[in-house]
Parts: C-alpha cells; sequence; structure tokens
C-alpha cells in the first residue's frame, strides 16, 4: 500500500454541496408509493367529513363579500414543477391596492412585509378570513391538491417561484418531494418563526422523513390548529 495514500485525510465535502449529494429515504420509489398511499386513504376520508363545513364556509364567504369564494395562487411542487394551490379567499377583492396604500403610509409594516412577506395586521384579510385564518380553515380546497397529487398532507412549506432563490444549497432537497398541507414550520411557530428557520425545517423534514413521522404530524398538527399559535 502507498504510505502516503494510508495517511491522507478524507477529503471534505463543502457544506453547500453536501444537499446536492444527499438521497434521503422520502426520495425512494418505495417510500413515495407509501406516502401517496397514506394521502389518499386519510384526504379521502377527511374530505367527505369535510363537506358540510366546506359548505357552509362557502355561504358565509358569499354572504360578506360575495365571488369568488375560493382563491389560487401559483406555488412550486416536487422537481420544480408549478401548480395552483387552492384557499378560501380570506382577503378583499382589491387586495393588492389595500396592501400599497398600507405599506406607503405604514413604515413599520412596510419593514414586515419586506421581510417575511406577511403582516400581523394585514388590512387586506375579511372578518370571516380572519376567522378562517386562524383556524387554518382556508386551507380546507387543499384537499383537492393532495388528490390530484400536487401536494401531500406532510411536507415542506409550499413556496412561491421567487423563493427558491433564498433556499440556497437546501433547494435540491425541497424539491425532492411535494409542499405538504402541515409540515414541521406549521408545528413550530409557523408565522412567529423566522425565514432561515423556516428553511431549516423544510431541509430537516426532507432529511428524517418516515411515514410514521408523517402521522405524527397531522396528530400535532390538531393540537396546534385548535391554539391558533402563529395563524394570522
Amino acid at each position: 500500500m502507498n504510505p502516503t495514500l494510508a495517511k491522507s485525510a478524507p477529503v471534505a465535502i463543502p457544506v453547500s454541496l453536501r444537499p446536492l449529494l444527499e438521497f434521503p429515504r422520502i426520495a425512494t420509489l418505495r417510500s413515495r408509493r407509501i406516502k401517496r398511499a397514506l394521502d389518499l386513504s386519510i384526504t379521502a376520508v377527511l374530505t367527505l367529513a369535510a363537506l358540510p363545513l366546506i359548505a357552509l364556509i362557502s355561504l358565509a364567504i358569499l354572504l360578506e363579500s360575495g365571488r369568488p369564494v375560493f382563491f389560487r395562487h401559483q406555488r412550486v411542487g416536487r422537481a420544480g414543477r408549478s401548480f395552483f394551490l387552492w384557499k378560501f379567499r380570506t382577503m378583499v377583492l382589491d387586495g393588492d391596492e389595500v396592501l400599497a396604500r398600507h405599506l406607503a403610509n405604514d413604515p413599520e409594516a412596510a419593514e414586515e412585509w419586506a421581510a417575511n412577506r406577511k403582516l400581523r395586521h394585514d388590512p387586506r384579510v375579511t372578518r370571516i378570513g380572519r376567522l378562517l385564518r386562524r383556524t387554518s380553515l382556508d386551507e380546507l380546497p387543499q384537499f383537492l391538491n393532495i388528490l390530484r397529487g400536487e401536494m401531500s398532507l406532510a411536507g415542506p412549506r409550499p413556496i412561491v417561484e421567487a423563493e427558491i432563490g433564498k433556499y440556497g444549497p437546501a433547494w435540491p432537497l425541497y424539491s425532492l418531494t411535494k409542499p405538504g398541507l402541515t409540515g414541521l414550520w406549521q408545528v413550530s411557530g409557523r408565522n412567529d418563526t423566522s425565514y432561515r428557520r423556516r428553511i431549516e425545517l423544510d431541509a430537516a423534514y426532507v432529511r428524517n422523513w418516515t411515514w410514521t413521522g408523517d402521522l405524527q404530524l397531522l396528530a400535532r398538527t390538531v393540537k396546534v390548529v385548535l391554539s391558533g399559535r402563529g395563524a394570522y
């Protein structure tokens, strides 16, 4: 044996390249099939049970602010594929104009928006919308996204294309699976966490996925929704 080779230290892999070399359990075909089976079976039951509530919420939105009842927004899914995420509409119809005026007149709100793309006291949100957001019921229409195979019950946060660059070296991990209706971010403070922490939680979910872990996340989500912590 060459003594030089025997004494040489292992080659260090730069931190920025490690996500590119990872192949977590969630990326295997068997794991994806298990996850999909759980998504379909649980979501089908939940959708049937939620139909009366969906009808009641739709009526409430119609009575308060008219059509449309639903809102869709383009997000990024597995492997960078785009899809339309569905929610109940929780904002006024002229939301863009209302937001622009509010940010122009409130420097603190403008700073909060620049940092998180969210406002704790958003002037665009309707009365029904505030209730739906606090209870996370605005996300019930995402059952359709799950049944269509665009989302999963549990997974990373659904992000927009402009956020891909912010994920940096964590993006290859994020793109290995579908975004989730719930996930580590949703049970770890939600909007009370920093953006950097959100990325760390998404990466941790992908690295450590198990199907039993998904079931535990669903159970934890129920507790978080009932508390309303971090929802606005």
